[in-house]
């Protein structure tokens, strides 16, 4: 069949703001073919009606058996390359077995014990925001704050000892973006997916050695009693060190970007911290880091929202193409505190819905509310249009956030202790 040119979706003025052109592109209709830097080429769904279909559709699997020869030929490019061992965890599979490896997890995510834990991650927060500079200097919020507290709530959640915690490196995160087995990088990039699944079997060995109550232990246990391959257990490890925290990292710069474009949204929060519940989720709306969804394949050629799509080819969903489509939220393109239309697709939609969204919420609601409540004056230090925003294919955020304000001020309330595990 005569496929369409693609619409590229790449290049700094994209990254930037992405909008007009998912505009454009949902005004045209539910389905696009896409292609981005490294050469491959998806199907983007970008109306909320139709992504959220997309999402739940039975037809579309996960698992990268599914994808065709012209996919393939791409794969070895493609973020997490295809010849490493953390290719399948739960983001590739369908069920049954991503039924079974995503029952694993959702304890350690239950609402229940993050809202036990929301002390200790306030503690956390005011402790990052504590050894910020005090005086008007200004800081960079990615490296002083954003780039860390996920990371610490997140060893927290699961177990992650502290020693390893400190040996963790952020730029292992990096693996996930495409690099081309032509391009320059290539041999660095390579050497920080070895680093990385190095570090992975030593988490492993210290939790099978040092066993405890934390989701890494109970991993490494499901490993032991036949329940996860050995490849399984690294790609679960890998999706949780990364997938867990640099996500959170990246949402907590767009959800300041936003509020530092519009001041009277922020200093109704400042007054009114009981609205960040809501806040959160209108920020989330506004401009998700949760940008694009991961690939789905259909198993036969097939209508997508009246577009074939051949089987195996790649298929998406702009989830911040969908949280802006105005037939769901009217006004899309405001930050509306008081908004009531209903839940942004921030998360996701179906079986694979974020099984960490509470956690995630709540880093939020801490991490926005004690920088927005301790540095009264926030503002950015550097104009706008010179905020760096990530290259990479599926996410959105900057890789650094100048602010300055005109003080640090005390916390609210004393350091909270509550109990907690590393186990």
């Amino acid at each position: 069949m005569q496929l369409p040119d693609p619409v590229p979706l790449y290049g700094p003025e994209y990254k930037r703001d992405p909008y007009p052109l998912y505009a454009r592109l949902r005004e045209a209709g539910p389905v696009h073919r896409v292609l981005f830097p490294s050469g491959v080429t998806a199907w983007l769904v970008t109306g909320h009606a139709a992504a959220q279909a997309t999402l739940a559709d039975p037809r579309l699997g996960k698992n990268h058996a599914r994808g065709n020869d012209r996919w393939r030929a791409r794969a070895s490019i493609m973020p997490e390359p295809q010849h490493s061992q953390l290719q399948v965890h739960l983001l590739h599979q369908d069920p049954p077995k991503h039924t079974a490896m995503r029952r694993l997890v959702t304890d350690a995510f239950a609402p229940r014990r993050v809202a036990a834990l929301r002390p200790r991650f306030q503690e956390l927060a005011d402790a990052l925001v504590d050894a910020l500079p005090a005086g008007p200097a200004g800081a960079d919020l990615v490296e002083g704050f954003a780039a860390r507290f996920p990371f610490q709530v997140l060893a927290e959640v699961i177990g992650l000892p502290p020693h390893l915690a400190a040996r963790f490196r952020r730029d292992w995160g990096k693996v996930v973006a495409p690099v081309g087995p032509t391009d320059p990088g290539r041999p660095a990039y390579e050497a920080l997916l070895r680093e990385l699944q190095d570090y992975i079997a030593e988490v492993v060995a210290d939790r099978r050695a040092h066993p405890g109550d934390g989701l890494l232990s109970r991993l490494v246990t499901a490993r032991d009693t036949g329940e996860l391959t050995a490849e399984e257990l690294d790609s679960m490890v890998f999706q949780l060190l990364v997938a867990g925290q640099e996500p959170v990292t990246n949402q907590i710069t767009t959800a300041l970007v936003s509020l530092l474009r519009h001041p009277e949204a922020l200093g109704r929060l400042r007054a009114e911290p009981a609205l960040w519940p809501r806040a959160v989720e209108e920020l989330m709306r506004l401009d998700s880091a949760f940008e694009l969804t991961t690939w789905r394949f259909l198993a036969e050629d097939a209508d997508l929202h009246g577009t074939r799509v051949p089987a195996g080819d790649s298929v998406i969903v702009s989830l911040c193409a969908a949280n802006r489509d105005p037939e769901r939220f009217p006004d899309p393109d405001t930050l509306d505190l008081d908004r009531d239309q209903g839940p942004h697709l921030g998360f996701g939609h179906g079986i694979h819905f974020c099984p960490g969204a509470s956690l995630a919420r709540t880093e939020l609601q801490v991490a926005l509310g004690t920088l927005i409540g301790r540095l009264p004056g926030l503002r950015l230090a550097v104009p706008e249009a010179e905020l760096p925003w990530i290259p990479a294919v599926l996410g959105r955020g900057t890789s650094r956030l100048p602010v300055a304000y005109d003080a640090r001020t005390a916390p609210t309330t004393a350091p909270a202790r509550c109990p907690h595990s590393r186990g």
